[in-house]
């Protein structure tokens, strides 16, 4: 995707580097921006060697080929961050005395713009009226957060996190009818509007002895990603991880952690009766040991090791699709591998039509595909095992298209 990242004169356009890092690493494009004052506190280097496209602030740089009007049209979404006082009352006037200025009358895809600035500014009703304004004029404008500012000075303006305006960005393109919510305590609304929503993510793990366990290489970033879309898009989140760095845990949602398939049954099972949706997508160990040493085994003289013997873990999965009530919504993954036996799709397909979820979401992993840090490619299936959609991109982005095939399950 074409992103234009404008950023403007404020001590906080250091947080808009840590933006425009994830959004490279999304795959996202992105055109930065900056005003003659944003780089006052981040030099154009900075965001030439990050965006690998060179950065001006001039319109008569590249007027050759016209590139406020260039760059607006091929934009396919604009992030401001921050926006300043200053930025914010030029974009309501029309100014077009740079090339942020100039680019945005020419575009025509969706804006969002998240302030930053002193709380005195902020509550200045010249700045409460522009804001009102660009509303008005379908601008997406998020309230600033509360806390630390410049100084010793603490209240309303400060810039949310990166993390925080990416999930809300995205969500202006991947739920039109459901953008960004305009103000920061307001219910977001969108598809997910009022849903209940429990999602597993990680990886479980199976003690063998207090130091080693059985497990699986998921990061847990995709149920992450899930979770951030889901409560974008207005629903109330629950995300159940086990094993997930805190750190990819997205804000606004609830997170109860487990580690163990037991413990992640448990949660699910309990959580079932009051969820609109359930989404199945830690990666689940099919098997647990019988005996788990209560100290650490040790090898013996001849270096044998005793056989580990295991026993089945119940299927979450097949449970809740099971006992799904009329209306509730249950969704699965399927982290597959061709063999012998069948392709990616026919393992999944069996998997889809043996577990009886609404939608099975199938992904070949290995080899530096699937799990991680890397961009996820997913075919959805229905319970008899037929396509019915095809998702690739970001965590986030696959995460967007799913909830949208999954929200067309709705009936009310």
């Amino acid at each position: 995707m074409h992103v234009v990242l404008g950023v403007g004169g404020g001590i906080a356009a250091y947080k808009a580097v840590l933006l425009l890092r994830l959004l490279r690493e999304a795959g996202h494009d992105v055109r930065v921006m900056p005003t003659d004052a944003a780089l006052a506190f981040v030099g154009a280097p900075t965001w030439e060697a990050l965006s690998g496209h060179p950065v001006t602030t001039s319109v008569f740089d590249g007027a050759d080929t016209v590139d406020h009007v260039r760059f607006g049209r091929a934009a396919e979404l604009v992030i401001i961050a921050p926006a300043t006082a200053d930025l914010l009352a030029r974009a309501v006037g029309g100014h077009a005395d740079d090339l942020l200025t100039a680019t945005l009358l020419t575009v025509t895809a969706p804006v969002l713009m998240a302030p930053a600035m002193h709380t005195e500014m902020w509550n200045h009703a010249a700045t409460r009226a522009n804001v009102a304004t660009l509303r008005e004029r379908g601008v997406h404008v998020l309230d600033p957060a509360d806390g630390r500012l410049t100084g010793a000075d603490s209240g309303p303006g400060r810039l949310p996190e990166p993390e925080e305006i990416l999930h809300a960005a995205l969500a202006l393109v991947t739920d039109p009818a459901g953008a960004a919510p305009a103000t920061g305590g307001a219910t977001p609304s969108g598809s997910l509007t009022g849903r209940r929503v429990v999602i597993s993510a990680g990886g479980t793990r199976e003690p063998l002895d207090p130091v080693r366990f059985i497990g699986n290489r998921s990061s847990g970033r995709q149920g992450a990603a899930l979770a951030a879309v889901a409560a974008a898009r207005g629903a109330d989140v629950e995300l159940v991880a086990a094993n997930v760095d805190a750190a990819l845990l997205p804000d606004g949602v609830r997170v109860t952690a487990v580690e163990t398939t037991a413990e992640l049954y448990d949660v699910m099972t309990d959580r079932a009766s009051a969820a609109d949706v359930l989404v199945m997508a830690a990666a689940v160990a099919d098997f647990r040991p019988v005996q788990v040493a209560g100290s650490k085994t040790k090898k013996t003289a001849d270096g044998s090791v005793a056989p580990i013997e295991l026993t089945e873990n119940p299927d979450i999965l097949a449970t809740l699709a099971t006992g799904r009530r009329p209306g509730q919504v249950v969704v699965g993954f399927g982290a597959e591998t061709g063999d012998a036996g069948g392709s990616v799709l026919d393992h999944g397909r069996a998997k889809a039509r043996r577990k009886g979820a609404d939608l099975l979401a199938v992904n070949q992993v290995g080899n530096g595909q699937g799990f991680g840090d890397v961009p996820n490619h997913v075919v959805v299936l229905d319970a008899s095992g037929a396509e019915v959609g095809c998702v690739e991109g970001s965590k986030d982005e696959v995460a967007a298209g799913l909830w949208d095939v999954i929200a067309s399950l709705f009936t009310d």
